[in-house]
């Protein structure tokens, strides 16, 4: 089951998810931002965004920032968790 960030109102009413998906064990560990149709993935080892799609901060609201960097070690947590044969600390 995908991890779901819980955002405060108004975000999820205004679109904004951010998600751990499901089937993604050999990807680069990433959560990804989902704004309506568009959506980010951002890298849980250096904060990077991952190509594709790319991105910048600029495009994402600042309270969704917020909550990211405020539950930065959850969603590692969370990661690692749902995917330990692809841990952060790994660079594999």
């Amino acid at each position: 089951m995908a991890f779901s960030l819980k955002l405060p109102s108004p975000l999820g009413d205004e679109g904004w998810k951010v998600k751990i998906r499901e089937r993604e064990r050999v990807e680069p560990p990433h959560v990804t931002i989902f704004h309506k149709q568009k959506e980010w993935r951002l890298g849980l080892r250096d904060g990077e965004f991952l190509v594709p799609p790319g991105g910048s901060w600029k495009q994402i609201d600042f309270r969704v920032r917020e909550m990211i960097e405020k539950n930065w070690s959850r969603l590692r947590d969370e990661w690692d968790q749902k995917y330990p044969s692809n841990p952060i600390d790994s660079e594999d």
